[in-house]
């Protein structure tokens, strides 16, 4: 057993939560949860998730304590990435059903008091899309509504791309049609053409697009691959990365300084804010924009835009996925949440990120005997926060064979890399019971195969526990009602190498502790330094690996965390 006395001054540090002045909106105060549409319920029976299903689901994410969901793109598509390939921007993939069932399940939503979000997916469309048809045949007014380049000719006078950008998938960002005798640009998969924010009618066909889906009730966008909306002009060669492994060919092998982060995609991302704005000028309610930007910190805050010119209501924060690790140290934990909260712009609101449909599961990341105490962090901190579909039972990535492969960035990488790429182990079939295909759907054969833990780990079972990851992640949503978790100070607290704290304190109210065994050694714990909790607490929830009940007494200043046992303690 580790006995732990760190100096207090190495480890200590505070930061203030979002300013309470004024009354918290909705988006600020609730949690967002993901859906993965093709993964969360099939109510047809085709194997594949569907808005009926997501409807009939809805009592479950109620149920959680979720006041907000956020749906993976419906919209209408080939599916060649899986709906991120969109070929109408204002119209339903008859996969997932019709503008009649999207309207019933904003019906629903409305009726359980769930606020619903889509994602906006504003970097490309789809190849096979009526916009690019016309562009390719240069009709106007879709001529330029997406990046063509004329080709460069080699020493030997073979055409070559007009420049050595690569797409996140895998190979050149360029590809040629004859049509055209041009080349245009694509980011991710070939089916996926960017569109030309350079091009006027272009930008206000996307603002219609934000238009039109608030018109039919929608509450906000999560704003898909921010980052790549404008390219460098001059479309000059991006430099060398030097990361030693990523092989020539892949994204990683280049320094994308001139495909992401210019100075345009910050500027329309305020123009979006301005589109969103002016409908809450309309009725009152607010319309949310959440941004996805995986870039550098001071990228990402930049985001936040401006009092004068506001951008997202927030950028994710995904430092939990990208900066952290099973074996971080408390320490690294400490300086990860001051990452955020000390570099954040003052007055703007945080939010925690620990899992979605592009990283691997957290269960899996962390091991699953951290998924409980990952929760009470991302949960618990000041901000919003967000969940990724069965993140609440601990869900782990499922093994995909190369043969059931079908993410693209997984098939580009070929047999050899696919494991390293593919984002399919994540997107596996939500887990509700013991049924056939887990209870997602009646059909044995799904799009992706279900996790073959799905017998011991889902939903039904967890309900019926008396102990289980669902009724944690239940009890902490419902701390999230609390004024001191809402509007509470922060002080953070490496308590020794693999034991982090934090504390959220507010006048008034009774103070909160979460404290998490990162390691796997038993650890002898002193948190008396932390300001403003007094030394008697009671265990408000312990991770299900714990020995301790709901209401055990814990002396703040002595008391042993099991290996990876997390606490959210109380006065």
């Amino acid at each position: 057993m580790a006995v732990v006395w760190f100096a207090l001054m190495a480890f200590l540090s505070t930061a203030a939560a979002a300013p309470a002045a004024e009354a918290l909106d909705w988006w600020q105060t609730t949690v967002f949860y993901q859906v993965y549409p093709r993964s969360f319920m099939d109510a047809d029976g085709d194997g594949v998730g569907d808005l009926a299903g997501i409807a009939q689901k809805l009592d479950h994410l109620q149920d959680a304590g979720v006041g907000a969901v956020w749906l993976s793109p419906i919209y209408k598509s080939p599916m060649a990435d899986f709906g991120y390939d969109i070929a109408n921007f204002t119209d339903v993939d008859p996969i997932f059903g019709t503008m009649k069932d999207f309207e019933d399940l904003k019906a629903r939503a409305q009726e359980l008091g769930i606020k619903l979000v889509l994602d906006f997916v504003p970097n490309h469309a789809s190849n096979e899309s009526e916009w690019f048809a016309k562009s390719l045949q240069k009709v106007d007014p879709y001529t330029d509504y997406f990046v063509w380049v004329d080709p460069k000719t080699d020493e030997d006078g073979n055409r070559i791309p007009p420049n050595n950008w690569l797409s996140a998938f895998g190979g050149s960002a360029w590809e040629w049609r004859e049509e055209r005798q041009q080349y245009y640009l694509h980011q991710f998969a070939i089916q996926q053409a960017d569109l030309n924010y350079n091009n006027p009618n272009l930008v206000e066909e996307m603002k219609d697009v934000l238009r039109f889906w608030m018109n039919k009730g929608v509450d906000g966008f999560r704003v898909d691959a921010v980052p790549y909306l404008f390219e460098d002009p001059e479309l000059k060669d991006e430099p060398l990365s030097g990361d030693p492994n990523a092989q020539p060919g892949e994204a990683a092998y280049l320094s994308h300084i001139y495909t992401q982060n210019l100075p345009g995609t910050y500027d329309m991302v305020e123009q979006w804010r301005e589109v969103v704005d002016a409908k809450k000028a309309e009725d009152g309610q607010t319309r949310l924009l959440m941004l996805e930007t995986y870039a550098s910190l001071e990228q990402v805050m930049a985001y936040y835009g401006t009092d004068e010119r506001p951008g997202g209501h927030f950028p994710f924060n995904f430092l939990l996925i990208t900066d952290l690790n099973n074996g971080s140290t408390a320490l690294d934990f400490d300086e990860t949440v001051h990452k955020w909260m000390d570099n954040m712009p003052a007055g703007r609101w945080a939010n925690w990120v620990i899992g979605n449909h592009d990283n691997h599961r957290v269960a899996t990341r962390y091991g699953r005997e951290l998924a409980d105490g990952l929760n009470m962090i991302a949960q618990l901190l000041p901000g919003s926060g967000v969940t990724y579909n069965g993140e609440e039972i601990g869900m782990e990535d499922t093994f995909i064979s190369w043969e059931d492969t079908v993410d693209p960035a997984g098939v580009n990488a070929g047999p050899d890399r696919y494991q390293l790429f593919s984002r399919d182990p994540e997107r596996t079939p939500f887990q509700w019971d013991d049924s056939v295909s887990a209870g997602f759907s009646t059909n044995a054969t799904t799009w992706l195969p279900v996790n073959e833990n799905y017998k011991q780990l889902n939903l039904e079972a967890q309900k019926a526990a008396d102990v289980s990851h669902y009724k944690v992640y239940q009890r902490l949503l419902e701390a999230r009602t609390l004024p001191v978790i809402q509007t509470g100070g922060l002080q953070t607290y490496a308590a020794s190498e693999e034991v982090f704290a934090f504390s959220r304190t507010l006048e008034g109210s009774s103070p909160f502790v979460v404290v998490v065994n990162l390691g796997s050694n038993q650890e002898e714990v002193n948190l008396a330094t932390l300001a403003d909790v007094p030394e008697d607490l009671v265990v408000y929830v312990a991770s299900i690996g714990s020995n301790r009940q709901a209401g055990a007494a814990v002396s703040k200043s002595n008391f042993v965390l099991d290996p990876k046992e997390g606490l959210v303690l109380t006065a």
